[in-house]
């Protein structure tokens, strides 16, 4: 195969070398370093897709889009196969954070995916229907991993309540990385990839508050959850739907209700009553039911007081609430 004049070949001894120091300089966090073997790289091989990928890939690690954008579709020019190829990925993430739509498209549709036609009057596309899946935010800090719904192969919108640490909000849209690092289980079966956030893409207008909670009866509890839904926003009982994870544990294969109760998962290192800031459970039940809990709700400041107050006016006598806190 002949590609620039050349013959297509394996790449020289000093390609790979450059390469591999390279890779170790971004595990390292040396981008700039990285930068410069990966260029060298390019330089001498640039009719390899390989020297445009990792190139894409290094620009991909720095949030540097329009370089990323330039250097995967270098390497998708010079691909020798035509779906499925990981360079259409690392374009698609990029498009995506440039809302590209167009390119965005391209590349799912050249990965393999299938795109509904039409999109939104912006282009954006809509209805991929992936389902739901985990998000690992801040991977590099103290990771904490959530709930969301996936929009397209790259973004998710965040559904559950993440603790304030994170610095993010419920409803808010994250660019996420392609590989999962993870997977959490149900006890219905179906099993959810964990992608890590690369960054925030879209914010939520909505803060996060923290409240105490005195829910005589898990029903108590389920109210207040199913009130603000209604209202269409969010509430979320941090007291049985966090865990803390080590980080081996947080990229494992994980049940995503266990933990509480006489049964408890020995991955879990929290405590009743004190919740950790790296997992949120799907909905469970435990043995043990202790009426004071710490609850987050995603509602703007005009609601809030009254949403908590409508749910205890439901049953005065079971429901109590204080110690109202915004908190993200």
């Amino acid at each position: 195969m002949r590609i620039f004049g050349k013959v297509r070949h394996r790449p020289s001894a000093s390609w790979r070398q450059a390469t591999d120091r390279a890779f170790t300089l971004i595990g390292d966090g040396r981008y700039e370093d990285a930068g410069a073997l990966l260029t060298r790289a390019a330089d001498m091989e640039p009719w390899l897709s390989e020297s445009w990928f990792n190139l894409a890939l290094l620009h991909k690690f720095r949030h540097d889009w329009e370089q990323a954008r330039a250097a995967g579709l270098r390497a998708v020019a010079l691909l020798d196969r035509e779906t499925g190829a990981p360079d259409w990925w690392n374009v698609g993430i990029a498009a995506t954070a440039l809302q590209d739509w167009p390119l965005a498209r391209r590349a799912w549709q050249a990965y393999g995916l299938k795109v509904p036609g039409g999109g939104s009057p912006s282009g954006e596309p809509l209805g991929m229907a992936l389902g739901s899946a985990a998000v690992r935010l801040s991977p590099e800090g103290e990771a904490e991993v959530v709930w969301g719904r996936r929009l397209d192969p790259a973004r998710i919108e965040v559904l559950s309540i993440p603790l304030p640490s994170s610095g993010r909000r419920w409803g808010e849209v994250v660019l996420h990385d392609g590989v999962p690092h993870g997977e959490r289980t149900t006890a219905a079966g179906p099993s959810y990839p964990v992608f890590d956030e690369i960054e925030l893409w879209a914010p939520s207008p909505v803060p996060t508050w923290v409240v105490l909670l005195e829910a005589a009866t898990e029903a108590d509890r389920d109210a207040l959850e199913r009130l603000a839904a209604d209202a269409g926003f969010a509430a979320e009982d941090w007291s049985s739907s966090v865990r803390l994870l080590c980080r081996t544990c947080s990229e494992s294969r994980m049940p995503s209700d266990e933990g509480e109760g006489e049964h408890l998962d020995p991955h879990d290192h929290s405590e009743p009553g004190h919740p950790g800031p790296l997992g949120h459970r799907t909905a469970g039940s435990g043995s043990l039911w202790v009426p004071e809990r710490e609850c987050g709700i995603a509602a703007p400041s005009a609601l809030v007081r009254g949403l908590l107050d409508g749910w205890v006016a439901d049953s005065p006598d079971t429901r109590e609430w204080r110690d109202l806190e915004e908190v993200c």
